[in-house]
């Protein structure tokens, strides 16, 4: 599938790990930082780190979107021992998508649309994709740049200080 030079994150959606859909455009006009996870890697730590930038970040319009992915192998089987793990082990608040491939042929629809757009797919767990209060996406990090490292901190602050 061609993907469309003018859609946006806006027009996405993940199946939500508590049922039913996370749906992008409830976020409409927010920076978002989606991060495909997983409970049992080496970068797992940057659960806290995540979760301390949403909470930290949310009121100025910043939301954190964890996408937990079996694609490397070091995720569990189940979305509520996902849930479980995240919520006991990191207290997580943010968004939590489905287990979901994120990479590949059977990607979801966002993780090929921002490979269509930028040819960037996630290497491993913990990489991460800024998307603009615009819906476009505005970078793309790896497994080690750091929730609050220099790089991340900067285009994230960068695209809080626009306005659509």
């Amino acid at each position: 599938m061609a993907a469309d030079k003018n859609e946006v994150a806006w027009t996405f959606s993940f199946p939500s790990i508590d049922g039913g859909t996370l749906d992008l455009a409830d976020f409409k006009g927010r920076v978002l930082l989606v991060t495909n996870t997983a409970s049992f890697c080496g970068y797992t730590y940057q659960y806290a780190g995540l979760e301390k930038l949403h909470a930290a970040k949310s009121p100025v319009g910043l939301t954190v979107i964890g996408v937990p992915s079996q694609d490397f192998n070091q995720e569990s089987a189940e979305n509520a021992t996902v849930k479980t793990f995240c919520e006991t082990r990191f207290d997580i608040g943010f968004p939590l998508a489905a287990i979901s491939h994120v990479r590949g042929a059977e990607a979801v629809p966002f993780y090929a649309w921002v490979n269509a757009q930028k040819q960037w797919q996630p290497q491993w767990n913990f990489n991460k994709v800024l998307i603009g209060r615009d819906g476009r996406v505005a970078g793309t990090f790896r497994s080690g740049d750091e929730p609050d490292g220099p790089a991340l901190s900067r285009a994230l602050d960068a695209e809080l200080a626009r306005t659509v």
